[in-house]
């Protein structure tokens, strides 16, 4: 099975528990207003629009499609930048077995993998695939989803997964909608079923107050979860919005205080979360 590879961080610590190595995949089913990763959300059309603006020459058009030098390549984000598509044209389409090769020379430093968007279960069969080569190599698997997939319709995916982590992007349904365009029926449904399984490592919200209820998105979300905190250790993020990265015509959201942060953190501790993090 094959999907298409936005990047791939060799190390992280931030993703997941221990040392991983981070897999992009590219495209995503939400369009949420301040995403930090905009450049994730489309597949490449190879309009040839970020051809003509890249300062290096590290694009071209060949056989009608975008090409990627990566030896002439300056990382400056051009391309990203001047796409009307949300999206790279520094994308690879990729083999399960080709990605494993990648994280295969990382085994010895790391202990496990997390797949990220992006939304990671668009496609379930790649996810499927490249779990079952870590597992046999003795890594953990954790997927970072939106939470739009219905997960307990596919055993087979959850059985190769060690844990998922999951955002919550709003609690009330249509404020969750002025967010990302959708509802979040499936994603609440998600909530619940994977606490009850135990696959829920981690959830997180980020904060962005003009958009949605913080305080009662996180209150409703930690009852929610609280019966289940005796049989697994959920993490609770809490992230601050930050304009770095986001589109500019969303770039313009307060970014919460301290004091903000610290006040849902309390929410967390009433309803007996311990393991919290504020960022």
């Amino acid at each position: 099975m094959k999907a298409v590879v936005n990047k791939i961080i060799t190390f992280s610590t931030v993703d997941g528990p221990g040392n991983r190595t981070v897999i992009f995949l590219q495209g995503c089913n939400l369009d949420c207003k301040y995403c930090h990763n905009p450049e994730t959300i489309g597949l490449c059309v190879h309009c040839g629009n970020c051809v003509k603006k890249c300062p290096n020459g590290a694009l071209s058009i060949k056989n009608n499609k975008v090409n990627y030098d990566i030896n002439r390549c300056l990382q400056c984000d051009t391309c990203i930048h001047v796409c009307q598509n949300g999206s790279s044209p520094k994308t690879q389409m990729m083999s399960s077995q080709e990605v494993f090769d990648q994280i295969r020379k990382q085994i010895p430093f790391i202990r496990g993998i997390t797949v990220s968007g992006g939304e990671c279960t668009l496609y379930p069969d790649f996810l499927k695939e490249l779990f079952t080569l870590c597992k046999e190599a003795g890594l953990t698997t954790l997927i970072d989803s939106n939470g739009t997939y219905d997960f307990k319709k596919d055993v087979e995916l959850l059985n190769v997964t060690d844990g998922i982590m999951l955002d919550i992007k709003a609690f009330d349904s249509k404020q969750h909608e002025k967010v990302t365009g959708s509802n979040n029926n499936i994603i609440l449904e998600n909530v619940a079923f994977l606490a009850k399984s135990g696959k829920l490592y981690e959830v997180r919200t980020v904060v962005v107050t003009e958009l949605f209820d913080a305080v009662e998105t996180v209150r409703q979300v930690a009852k929610m979860l609280k019966p289940y905190l005796a049989k697994r250790d959920i993490r609770y993020k809490i992230i601050a919005y930050r304009p770095t990265g986001v589109r500019e015509q969303y770039s313009h959201y307060e970014i919460p205080k301290e004091e903000y942060l610290e006040s849902l953190a309390v929410i967390l501790r009433e309803e007996s979360f311990e393991n919290i993090i504020l960022l």
